[in-house]
């Protein structure tokens, strides 16, 4: 009799979204000092400081340690900016005006120290779905990737999932992360994060993962996925 699998539940978006914050801050203090955290704070009240903290606070409910406090003053009169926008939205949007406080400032280098954070936040997070997996005695194949994802998947996401001889084929039709970009005309910004995102948690998953992403919501309509894994390719 096989025993019953213990359910993990996924992630929170605002776990996600503070993890997502303090991994950008990490690279781009690492690479810019002061300069960049002026910026980081720059981005974050162009976000809005009441938005913020309201994210903040519900993944320190989550037992998430973050640096998002850091750049949200305690004493602030903000008001809410965004009361209909689901959290995936104000994730996008989050992320965009940090990206372009950077990006604005600094051009290319900016460019790559924002993928950077994407990089090291998405890797982080496949590491976290290969514990998930090994919870229940499942060794990170491909099989296992999708079934322990950390990320819920809402009605937002309109996507295909094909499993192939040696790959995971998926087609997404409709992101909100996407197409909150779009809508914002913050396609340049949101580009970095989409660029860098799957590729980096399938690598934290299992180094051996490869993804081929060539299609993008943003500059195509889809987004269009090959996640590529040999069957006997997993860590003991």
């Amino acid at each position: 009799m096989s025993e019953t699998k213990i359910h993990i539940p996924p992630l929170s978006m605002d776990t996600i979204t503070a993890k997502l914050f303090t991994h950008l801050e990490k690279s781009v203090i690492t690479a810019f000092g002061e300069e960049g955290k002026v910026l980081l704070q720059q981005g974050v009240e162009n976000f809005g400081y009441k938005d913020a903290e309201e994210i903040a606070l519900q993944a320190t409910k989550d037992g998430e340690i973050h640096r998002l406090y850091s750049y949200i003053p305690r004493n602030h009169q903000a008001e809410k900016k965004y009361e209909d926008l689901t959290i995936y939205a104000l994730m996008a949007k989050l992320f965009a005006q940090i990206s372009k406080a950077v990006v604005d400032r600094l051009h290319d280098k900016g460019k790559d120290a924002i993928r950077e954070g994407v990089r090291t936040f998405g890797e982080e997070r496949g590491l976290g779905i290969a514990q998930r997996a090994r919870v229940n005695g499942e060794k990170n194949t491909r099989e296992n990737y999708l079934t322990n994802y950390d990320m819920g998947r809402s009605e937002l996401f309109t996507y295909s999932t094909e499993y192939k001889e040696g790959e995971i084929e998926q087609n997404f039709t409709v992101c909100p992360f996407g197409q909150q970009w779009a809508d914002d005309e913050m396609h340049e910004y949101g580009i970095l994060y989409c660029e860098m995102i799957d590729p980096a948690v399938a690598r934290g998953y299992n180094p051996e993962f490869k993804v081929e992403h060539d299609k993008y919501v943003l500059k195509d309509g889809h987004c269009h996925f090959r996640f590529k894994l040999e069957d006997n390719k997993y860590n003991d």
